[in-house]
């Protein structure tokens, strides 16, 4: 019998078949000229093409009313104009956060969430040169900012993630990573505004995707294609520490965020069982040679849970190791997520923690969580179509958390190896490279 109190969950939608065709936003530099030159069709086309994908964000070829008939025929044999089979959008904050479910070729689900932030103050009367509005908070402009996810669940398996309870799916296609920013850039043309932002840091760890990674982002910050400049771009990583080198190697303009979640090794290694390959004095010492070579500040990323890695001793410990670094930390409370046995930390013991960063000599920024009522805040994407785990395997990974957070506040490190999927994702990478 249904529980009334719990809302029905939508029946999942019959699996499509894969398709072959390469998606057309991700073609590399130069591919869309050479399949025009195997077609007979001058160069120029080209042109209107990209204009058709990136200016109009043309959802089928047939769409592309500048090119004859027979080239978009053409077109449509061999790619897909959009790799994304279906979308499921749910607004939440009042219509300031929306979150895409994305269905793929394969079946595969993914999500993404555009946030929407009003301009306040700016060019506002009474605003004052210290570019703060007359209510005392600084002045912004209008900004709209997404957050894309690169594989369709994660390997890195965070206990107090959602993504993570889904285990690996698979990479994404860099026209898969684009696609999303092409649907969320339709919805915003509708109502006359654009995207400000992308930040990679929904489904997925980019840095085991990275060569796609960096396809979607030249792609992003082309002005021949998206147009958005490298520096409005974030990618995330929890610590993939060949990845950050590489990164700093190629010398970016985008920001680089490291999702730090504890200082000490033995609660990283609960909390981001990552850290059992990469120590996180090893993910900071790379992060800090990516900012010393960039010159580009490095966000950290501090998920705030209560009584587990929020005290005076968290705090004291990742004020030493940033210490000096041209480094800031965003702090995010926990977002509830059911198979987690923890919450939140309050308020006020955020602001504590966030002060005594500051007198630390640790710029310290407390994010607002936004979209819980549609599951779509930091940690709880689940592509939750993709259905729930059963309870008995919810309540075995709660006593399993808790014996393992359990062994990190005595200060002893996991011996457990890493989680299966993520050895095998991270052996995957090494075969791409």
């Amino acid at each position: 019998m249904t529980d009334p109190s719990t809302p029905a969950r939508a029946p999942r939608p019959p699996k499509p078949i894969p398709d072959p065709r390469p998606g057309l936003s991700g073609l590399p530099d130069g591919g869309l000229e050479s399949w025009l030159a195997s077609e007979g069709q001058p160069a120029y086309r080209a042109r209107q093409i990209r204009d058709g994908v990136w200016r109009q964000n043309a959802a089928a070829a047939e769409d592309l009313l500048t090119l004859p008939a027979a080239l978009r025929a053409g077109l449509d044999r061999s790619f897909r104009m959009d790799t994304i089979a279906a979308d499921e959008v749910t607004v939440a904050d009042g219509g300031l956060t929306e979150k895409s479910l994305h269905l793929l070729s394969d079946g595969a689900l993914v999500e993404s969430v555009l946030m929407h932030y009003p301009a306040r103050g700016f060019g506002r009367a009474g605003a004052g040169e210290d570019g703060r509005g007359s209510d005392g908070r600084p002045e912004h402009r209008e900004r709209h900012t997404l957050c894309i996810s690169s594989q369709a669940g994660c390997a890195v398996g965070c206990p107090f993630c959602a993504t993570g309870e889904l285990g690996f799916g698979r990479d994404l296609e860099t026209a898969e990573i684009l696609d999303q920013v092409r649907h969320a850039a339709r919805r915003l043309a509708a109502r006359k505004a654009h995207l400000t932002n992308v930040v990679f840091m929904g489904m997925g760890e980019p840095l085991l995707n990275l060569d796609r990674v960096l396809e979607a982002v030249a792609a992003l910050s082309d002005p021949q294609r998206f147009g958005l400049g490298a520096r409005h771009v974030v990618v995330s990583t929890s610590g993939v520490v060949p990845g950050i080198r590489r990164l700093t190697e190629i010398n970016p303009q985008f920001t680089l965020a490291i999702s730090l979640h504890a200082a000490r090794d033995p609660l990283r290694d609960v909390l981001v069982p990552l850290n059992r390959r990469w120590p996180v004095a090893e993910v900071v010492a790379a992060a800090r040679a990516h900012a010393r070579v960039t010159g580009r500040r490095v966000s950290y990323e501090y998920v705030m849970i209560s009584g587990v890695n929020d005290t005076d001793l968290d705090a004291d410990a990742l004020s030493g190791l940033l210490h000096g670094d041209l480094a800031h930390v965003n702090l995010i409370p926990m977002n509830p997520v059911a198979h987690t046995p923890w919450q939140a930390s309050s308020p006020q013991r955020v602001t504590q923690f966030a002060a005594r960063l500051r007198e630390g000599g640790i710029g310290a920024t407390v994010r607002r969580n936004r979209g819980q009522d549609a599951g779509a805040a930091c940690g709880q994407l689940a592509a939750n179509r993709a259905g729930e785990p059963p309870a008995p395997a919810v309540a075995h990974r709660r006593e399993l958390i808790v014996r393992q957070s359990e062994v990190a506040m005595r200060g002893d490190r996991s011996v457990e190896s890493l989680p299966a999927d993520l050895e095998a994702a991270m052996a995957g990478r090494k075969g791409k490279r």
